[in-house]
C-alpha cells in the first residue's frame, strides 16, 4: 500500500513538474514557431500550425538589415565585463559581512537589496544626465558600470550566503599560518566556494544579458547590444512579428546554449550548501 502510494505521488510530481516547465518554455516555443512563419501566417487568427506558410525569409532579412556580429559582441562584452566587475567588489564585500560581521550588517544586507525594488524610471533622469556630464553616453563602460551596480545586491548576497556555509576555522587556521588577507580571499576562500561563486557569475551574466531598459536608454548605435537590436525591429508602421521573433531567437539563442552546457554548474552552486 505505501509502496503504491510512492508510486502514485512520484506520478503526480513528475506530471506537475512537466506542465510547470511547458507552461515556463510555451512563449519561446511560440515565438521560435512564429519566427519561422510569413508575416500573414504570424498574425493569422486562430493561430496557424501545419497549414502556416513557413519560411526562413525572416532570418535571412534580420540579418541582412543588422549588423548582428557587432551587437552580439556588445552583449558579450557588457555582460561578462559587468559580471566580472561586480565579483571583484562582492567577493571582498560578502567576505566581511559574512567573516567580520558587524551589528549593522544584517541591516545592510537588507538595504542593499531594498534597492532592488525601486523603479529604473526614478533614476533615469539623474543617470542620464550623469552619463552625459561625464560622457558616457553609448558606451561599453557606461553600460559595465551600471549593469555592475544594479546586479551588485543580488551578488553580494548569493555569495554572502555561500560563505556563510564555511567554517570560519579554516580562514582561521590560514592565517596562524601567515596568509595574508590576499591570500586568505584567493587561495582559500575562492577555491572552496567556487561552485557558490561560479553560479553567481552564471546568473548575473543572464541578468546583464537580459536588461533592455537601461541599454536602450543609455546607448545608440555604438555600444547597443542585442536588446537593443530587438528594438529596432519595432517599426513605426506597426510590429512585424515574424521578423521580431526571428530577431528575438537570434538574440536568445546564445544565452539559451550557455545555460544548457552549464545547467549542471549552476544548479551545484545553487545548492551549495544544501546538505553538509
Amino acid at each position: 500500500m505505501a509502496r503504491a502510494h510512492s508510486t502514485r505521488r512520484k506520478v503526480v510530481t513528475t506530471i506537475a513538474a512537466w506542465g510547470v516547465a511547458l507552461t515556463i518554455f510555451f512563449p519561446v516555443l511560440w515565438m521560435i514557431l512564429t519566427s519561422f512563419k510569413t508575416e500573414a501566417s504570424a498574425v493569422a487568427m486562430p493561430p496557424q500550425f501545419l497549414s502556416a506558410d513557413w519560411t526562413l525569409e525572416n532570418y535571412a532579412t534580420v540579418w541582412a538589415r543588422s549588423d548582428y556580429p557587432r551587437f552580439f559582441w556588445n552583449s558579450v562584452v557588457i555582460a561578462v565585463g559587468s559580471t566580472l566587475l561586480g565579483l571583484a567588489v562582492a567577493i571582498p564585500a560578502a567576505w566581511a559581512m559574512a567573516f567580520v560581521p558587524g551589528r549593522r550588517t544584517r541591516d545592510l544586507l537588507m538595504w542593499m537589496l531594498s534597492t532592488k525594488m525601486m523603479p529604473a524610471v526614478a533614476v533615469m533622469i539623474p543617470l542620464y544626465l550623469l552619463f552625459l556630464r561625464f560622457g558616457l553616453l553609448d558606451t561599453r563602460i557606461g553600460l559595465v558600470l551600471v549593469l555592475m551596480l544594479m546586479n551588485l545586491p543580488i551578488i553580494v548576497w548569493m555569495l554572502y550566503t555561500y560563505f556563510k556555509e564555511i567554517p570560519g576555522e579554516i580562514l582561521e587556521a590560514a592565517r596562524m599560518d601567515g596568509a595574508s588577507l590576499w591570500n586568505e580571499i584567493v587561495y582559500v576562500l575562492t577555491p572552496m566556494a567556487l561552485p557558490g561563486i561560479a553560479s553567481t557569475m552564471l546568473l548575473n551574466i543572464i541578468l546583464a544579458w537580459n536588461e533592455a531598459f537601461w541599454t536602450i536608454v543609455l546607448t545608440t548605435t555604438k555600444a547597443a547590444p542585442l536588446s537593443a537590436f530587438i528594438a529596432s525591429f519595432s517599426a513605426p508602421q506597426g510590429l512585424f512579428y515574424a521578423k521580431l521573433s526571428a530577431a528575438s531567437a537570434m538574440a536568445i539563442l546564445p544565452i539559451l546554449i550557455m545555460g544548457w552546457f552549464s545547467q549542471k554548474q549552476l544548479v551545484r552552486g545553487l545548492t551549495f550548501g544544501a546538505v553538509k
